[in-house]
Parts: structure tokens; C-alpha cells; sequence
């Protein structure tokens, strides 16, 4: 499957030259993690689906006005081994992501930390399962010195003796960028359902809309022009579309492969290349 690419930046011909040539070295992709948070109406199993989505601002480098979804590089902290954990143990973790018990546990910390900064929804609750108390407006004011780099998510879940929920991830695909980009991400993306009692709200630094969307309605509006989608994401929310409810989603656990894209040049045109298994809809 090719791609062409209008939102990639002006430059990238000449990298993917340089970097076919053996003139340039690929930049080490830095591990990153996603999560897609779904809801479906009580009460009806076969009910429609919605996934929360953000959009990037319109001055961002990089895909402005891009629909994605929570989520973003693993820190250093996300290693801390204060933070709470319930749920599969990182090794049996790791087995799924393909990944040593150590970098599946970063990757499901940052993952968890990324989608409270971006959307305040919280995947963790008390060493008991009890809720995390997701109305409180303190909680809200965690968010915000989270998000500002004030307090680590270490302190912010000691302080108020919570666990994060590695049960509530199901590991779902993994996309690493190709090697001509500037910026390289080796991302894991896992599916999780909206908490109940919990909401998203609010806008951030990295997104000026934040939405829920039917993923068969999102493809359309991708084909239709209206909105733009990834390649990572419009093929996540066709594997979504196929789906029959959010149960059938979450009982989908499966080995991750890794999905790595290639980009080349022709007539001065930058593509990308998908591999054809990947089911990319667009």
C-alpha cells in the first residue's frame, strides 16, 4: 500500500535520499506508548463503540490538525519502581509486547501517565480495586502539575496510595517510524475502556479538541477529507470497525508484531509504504 505524504515536512525527500545513499544515519527510534480509550453504552452489548480522539493544533510541525489518541514518549520516571501495579506481572506483559519485563513495565506506566496528562482520565484505583476518585478537583489539580513537570506520577499515586491497572490494557499493535524521519517513535498501542464514573475532558498544550468518535464515522470523515488520520490510526480504528461491541475488542490479546513502514522518493514525490497485512483503510 502507498501513501503520499503532504504532511510530512519539506525536507524529508532529501533525508530519504541520503539515507538510501548510506549518507545519513536513521535516528534511534525512543519508546513511546498509546492508549485508545472506548466507550459503549450501558446496557447494550451491541451498541456503537466511540473512541476518544484529540486533535493536534494547527501550528504544530508535525501532522497539524492530525485526529490521534492519548499518548506519548516513555520517561525516564516511568522506570520508578514506587509506582503501584496490579494486574499481569511485566514479565507475562513482556511476552505479549515482545518486549524484556523492564521496558513492558515503562511502556504501560507511560502509557497510563500520557492518557491522565492528555485526557484526565485515570487507569488506576486502590491496592483493593476502589475507584481513583476521578471528580475530585484536586485530582484535576494533579493533572495539571503532572502535566507541567512539577511532581512525578510516582507522588502523585503514593500520596493517594493508588495502583495503576495493568489489567485494564489490552495490548493491540505496535508501529515503529520509518527511518528517514527526524524524529523516530517505536510505539505500543493498547485498547482500554473508559473507567466507569470517569470522563476526558479538557484541551492541552498538544491538542485543541477532544472528542468522541465512532470508528467507521472517523474513517469516513478521513475519506471524506474532513479530518486526517495517520496511517497507525486510521488502520486501528479499522480493525475497531470490524469489531461487534467493546467486549469482543478488549478479549482481543494477541502476540504484537512490530509494523514498520518504509519511505522512498519518486519524481520527487515522498511515499510511504505499509506493508499489505496491516489492512490500512485510506
Amino acid at each position: 500500500m502507498r501513501v503520499r505524504l503532504d504532511w510530512f515536512g519539506e525536507r524529508l525527500t532529501d533525508r530519504i535520499t541520503a539515507i538510501a545513499a548510506g549518507q545519513l544515519a536513521p535516528a534511534v527510534p525512543r519508546d513511546a506508548a498509546t492508549v485508545m480509550l472506548l466507550s459503549q453504552a450501558p446496557g447494550e452489548p451491541g451498541g456503537e463503540v466511540e473512541v476518544l480522539m484529540l486533535r493536534r493544533p494547527a501550528s504544530m510541525a508535525f501532522a497539524p490538525g492530525a485526529y490521534v489518541f492519548p499518548g506519548g514518549s516513555v520517561d525516564a520516571a516511568d522506570a520508578d519502581p514506587r509506582i503501584g501495579w496490579a494486574g499481569p506481572d511485566p514479565e507475562e506483559l513482556g511476552d505479549w509486547l515482545g518486549a524484556s519485563p523492564d521496558r513492558a513495565r515503562a511502556l504501560v506506566c507511560a502509557a497510563v501517565r500520557e492518557t491522565f496528562e492528555e485526557s484526565g482520565v485515570l487507569l488506576a484505583s486502590g491496592p483493593d480495586g476502589s475507584p481513583a476518585g476521578p471528580d475530585e478537583a484536586s485530582l484535576a489539580a494533579d493533572r495539571a502539575v503532572l502535566a507541567a513537570g512539577r511532581v512525578t506520577f510516582a507522588e502523585i499515586l503514593s500520596r493517594r496510595d493508588l495502583v495503576i491497572r495493568a489489567d485494564l490494557l489490552t495490548p493491540w499493535s505496535r508501529w515503529i517510524t520509518p527511518e528517514a524521519e527526524h524524529r523516530r517513535f517505536d510505539t505500543f498501542f493498547f485498547a482500554a475502556a473508559l473507567p466507569p464514573g470517569q470522563h476526558a475532558a479538557g484541551e492541552h498544550a498538544e491538542a485543541d479538541r477532544i472528542t468522541w468518535l465512532r470508528p467507521a464515522a472517523a474513517l469516513g470523515a478521513a475519506k471524506a477529507g474532513e479530518i486526517l488520520l495517520l496511517p497507525p490510526t486510521a488502520t486501528t480504528l479499522h480493525d475497531f470497525a470490524a469489531c461487534a461491541d467493546l467486549a469482543q475488542i478488549l478479549a482481543s490479546r494477541r502476540a504484537i508484531v512490530p509494523i514498520e513502514p518504509r519511505l522512498s522518493v519518486e519524481d520527487g514525490q515522498a511515499w510511504l509504504l505499509i506493508p499489505g497485512e496491516t489492512g490500512y483503510p485510506l
